[in-house]
């Protein structure tokens, strides 16, 4: 197959569509669904509440520690190969998840899992910028959100149906016969791209996982009050790791933490953009079930159905942004989705204890369109303005700028309920809405015309 310069012929086109669309979609929906079903699967595995939450961590912590490693050395052995090996390793570790018998054996099967998803997540964006024509990659990233925001929306629905007709196993399952699917359509249509001359650096790989590993670990162990010593300990190996990553890297002429792509002003702009825009999710969806089950009453089903239009409006909206970004500056797109969004967060935070089914509903939708409006045509931004031959790092500071906000808006959460114990979700809601309104004003810079910098 040759090397694709413009987008793959339209015949080729759609089978790699559908095959990045399947991988991606089974890689969100296994969060959503595990998420959902952590107390069945605690009672399945004979465990505690506290305990099953390493089914989620585990997963959670391999994808983050190795993300950037695994986008480097897709630009070594080949975006295309790393994708196809990393899918079939999800599709055999979700295999050994279903058929776990312990907790120990499940959280294992997650780690490998987990590695899977983040070769998949770490050259999704590459791939995506090589399937689509140019002039066409904003709607293709939009259609790509769309995907993610669907899968995270039926999670917890398809959870419950999975569960109300078979046991927990099938959760993991039913990745099997998907990903294989997957799999076929991508060894027969993904596309073949020019890999980069240098090696791959395993020594900046291994610093480079203990950076993130040891950051989450800190950020973790530090809002849940746990001890000062083992939080400065975590946080003092993530700090040794990061400084000896740069010191080995700082001459690299593709640094696994992209550093030559943070000296370009749009970059680096958009990839702040994305870390506040994420870490305002992440303190929305880990708050609001609090707020809406314990402040406001509801019970989890009710909870769960109220929360839904956030994501299904982001995902409708990802086409129109999309679309939009193809012909308008993503630098305003993404400036006025953030301020929809931060405003939004601000109408939650002041909710009343009498308020009504529509009067939560429309909050949502107005953060998911927010949302939204921001989410492809930032994707956008961060992937064309690093030159083709760097796809890969940028789309590994993709993923990781996801995963490190929806982290930070965690840990936030967690910090906002120690501080303020009667009013921690409205507080946790109030800080979203600054962490989007300085997304907005980050992205409006990038609409200033500065030395050919920025768009």
């Amino acid at each position: 197959m040759s090397t694709v310069h413009d987008g793959l012929p339209p015949q080729q086109r759609l089978p790699a569509i559908i095959a990045i669309s399947l991988a991606v979609g089974m890689a969100t929906l296994d969060s959503a669904i595990v998420n959902t079903a952590l107390p069945t699967l605690a009672s399945g595995i004979g465990t505690d509440s506290a305990s099953v939450i390493w089914v989620v961590n585990a997963y959670q912590l391999a994808m983050v520690a190795t993300i950037l490693p695994f986008a480097s050395l897709g630009e070594v052995l080949g975006h295309r190969r790393v994708y196809l090996g990393g899918l079939l390793l999800f599709i055999v570790s979700s295999l050994f998840c279903g058929l776990a018998w312990s907790l120990p054996t499940l959280a294992i099967a997650r780690v490998v899992q987990g590695l899977g998803a983040a070769a998949v997540m770490s050259v999704n964006t590459a791939l995506l910028r090589y399937i689509h024509p140019a002039n066409r990659l904003g709607r293709g990233l939009g259609f790509n959100a769309l995907v993610v925001g669907v899968s995270f929306t039926l999670g917890p629905t398809l959870a419950s149906a999975i569960l109300s007709f078979t046991t927990w196993h099938w959760l993991f399952l039913i990745n099997v016969p998907l990903g294989l699917m997957a799999f076929g359509l991508g060894v027969r249509s993904l596309p073949v791209i020019e890999r980069a001359t240098h090696g791959f650096d395993r020594i900046a790989a291994v610093l480079c996982a203990g950076l993130f590993a040891f950051m989450v670990l800190g950020l973790g162990t530090a809002v849940h009050g746990a001890q000062a010593a083992l939080t400065l300990t975590e946080l003092l190996i993530a700090l040794v790791c990061g400084v000896s990553l740069v010191r080995r890297q700082i001459d690299h002429p593709a640094p696994m933490l992209a550093f030559d792509l943070f000296r370009r002003p749009l970059f680096a702009l958009s990839s702040a953009t994305a870390i506040c825009s994420f870490s305002t999710q992440g303190l929305a969806f880990v708050a609001l079930p609090f707020m809406l089950q314990n402040e406001l009453g509801h019970s989890q089903v009710a909870t769960g159905f109220l929360m839904t239009p956030w994501p299904a409006v982001v995902a409708l909206m990802a086409l129109v942004a999309g679309r939009l970004s193809d012909k308008v500056s993503p630098g305003l797109l993404g400036a006025i989705g953030l301020l929809a969004l931060s405003a939004g967060m601000a109408t939650l935070a002041t909710l009343g204890s009498e308020a009504t089914a529509f009067e939560i509903g429309w909050r949502m939708a107005l953060c998911g369109a927010g949302f939204g409006f921001f989410q492809s045509p930032n994707l956008k931004a961060l992937m064309t303005s690093a030159p083709p031959e760097r796809s890969g790092g940028a789309s590994g500071i993709v993923a990781t700028s996801r995963l490190l906000g929806q982290t930070i808006g965690a840990s936030l959460v967690a910090l906002c309920f120690h501080l303020a114990t009667s009013n921690g979700p409205q507080a946790a809601l109030w800080l979203g809405c600054a962490f989007a309104f300085v997304g907005s004003l980050a992205s409006g810079l990038r609409v200033l015309q500065v030395g050919g910098g920025f768009r």
